[in-house]
């Protein structure tokens, strides 16, 4: 079975309030990531993706080095005629530092969401990530303030 993996951001922002920024397909939402290429680590290929997709760079965000969100899962691959593949997703955590204009590459729009979990968005890779964001939010909150 091929095995892919793809790696992107989830891009928080404060202002005008809490919010974070989805892709939309035309039938459903995803995240700025993409598939690994040849000789790219992880972190590298999570910020190209974030900027061939958004037009965002990595000078615009705070990274957060700590939050990691893995998922792996077996679905069918259209580039392959449908052949079932293992797809593994890692997303990294970005804070927008500075006013943006998302520039758009290959996603028919994008959204600026408000937190306010639970969210229920896609069961697949979305809500398992933001319900694991929502939990490292709070430890933090609580670290700092102790």
């Amino acid at each position: 079975m091929r095995q892919f993996k793809s790696c992107g951001f989830i891009v928080m922002r404060t202002v005008p309030q809490l919010s974070f920024l989805l892709m939309q397909h035309p039938h459903r939402y995803d995240l700025p990531k993409g598939h690994m290429e040849t000789g790219e680590d992880e972190w590298d290929c999570a910020l190209r993706e974030l900027h061939e997709e958004t037009g965002i760079p990595a000078s615009a965000l705070k990274l957060d080095r700590t939050f990691r969100f893995t998922n792996t899962y077996k679905t069918r691959y259209k580039r392959y005629g449908k052949e079932k593949i293992e797809k593994t997703v890692v997303i990294f955590l970005g804070w927008l530092e500075q006013k943006v204009t998302v520039q758009l590459t290959e996603h028919s729009s994008y959204q600026w969401v408000e937190w306010n979990p639970p969210h229920l968005i896609q069961k697949k890779t979305i809500d398992p990530l933001l319900g694991k964001l929502e939990r490292y939010l709070l430890e933090n909150t609580a670290k700092r303030l102790n």
